[in-house]
């Protein structure tokens, strides 16, 4: 089973909210993206985006470097009992996380010709497997100047998650 995340900008958690309550479904990609974002399957935000923050930072992963918020689902998380309510939206997802300033930010204050050397020690990262950096350039660039019109527009970043 494969993790689905993608990563979007919105100008606050309640717009986010009220997206969900109407489709809870994707809200970036095919035809009328709801969000200006990117698809980035498997990229979740405390490991593998972290990773990326960490080679942009020039420091060590660390589990709280990136920082987010739930903002979807809105009722409060079960206790370990109610993990086994297959209804429960904390279950089953899609989940929504509002990611910190600081991440938003070092994403968006790398310079464009530091990015090739970010990615390949972010390529280094032993939950990426291997994969050659000049693969996950692309990406990098695109989550990159997702953060840049984040920050210039005022907003955040969030992920949606999905398995």
């Amino acid at each position: 089973m494969g993790v689905l995340t993608d990563y979007f900008r919105a100008p606050d958690a309640a717009a986010v909210v009220r997206a969900m309550e109407r489709d809870d479904r994707m809200l970036v990609g095919g035809r009328d993206p709801v969000f200006d974002g990117v698809e980035a399957k498997r990229v979740d935000p405390n490991v593998v985006l972290a990773q990326l923050v960490a080679a942009i930072r020039r420091e060590p992963w660390r589990v709280d470097l990136v920082a987010d918020a739930p903002v979807w689902p809105t009722t409060a998380p079960p206790g370990p009992e109610g993990l086994e309510d297959e209804d429960d939206p904390w279950v089953t997802g899609p989940w929504v996380t509002e990611l910190d300033t600081a991440t938003r930010d070092a994403l968006a204050g790398v310079p464009d010709d530091l990015v090739p050397e970010a990615v390949a020690r972010w390529a280094r990262a032993e939950e990426l497997g291997g994969v050659d950096p000049e693969f996950l350039l692309p990406l990098a660039e695109e989550l990159i100047a997702l953060a840049r019109r984040a920050r210039a527009a005022g907003e955040q970043l969030y992920c949606w998650i999905c398995l």
